[in-house]
């Protein structure tokens, strides 16, 4: 049981306000300690923009789609398709090319 927790790990995040405690795989705490520091960032921004004109709530959700969207558009820059799609043509008139030489 001991060696199953071993790849845990028990840390704190400190995120805008709160403290989170979280159990983590040992090898994603440095993803959790950026991401914390990325939603704190992000936030303050929102909050120095917004604090008293809108809740906290939406100074929340603002932070969300910010960060969402900074995802969404990195996550299209990785689609591979197009790629595919012309290494796949380019297969085919390579294929069709030297099967008419032989």
């Amino acid at each position: 049981m001991a060696e199953q927790n071993s790849d845990k790990l028990h840390i704190r995040l400190h995120v805008y306000d709160e403290e989170i405690e979280a159990v983590v795989d040992r090898d994603d705490e440095e993803y959790y300690r950026a991401a914390a520091k990325l939603i704190t960032d992000r936030y303050n921004v929102y909050a120095q923009i917004y604090k008293g004109r809108k809740s906290d709530h939406v100074i929340a959700l603002m932070t969300l789609i910010d960060i969402a969207l900074q995802y969404q558009k990195e996550h299209s820059k990785n689609d591979t398709a197009p790629y595919n799609d012309i290494l796949t043509r380019l297969t085919a008139e390579i294929e069709d090319a030297l099967g008419e030489k032989i």
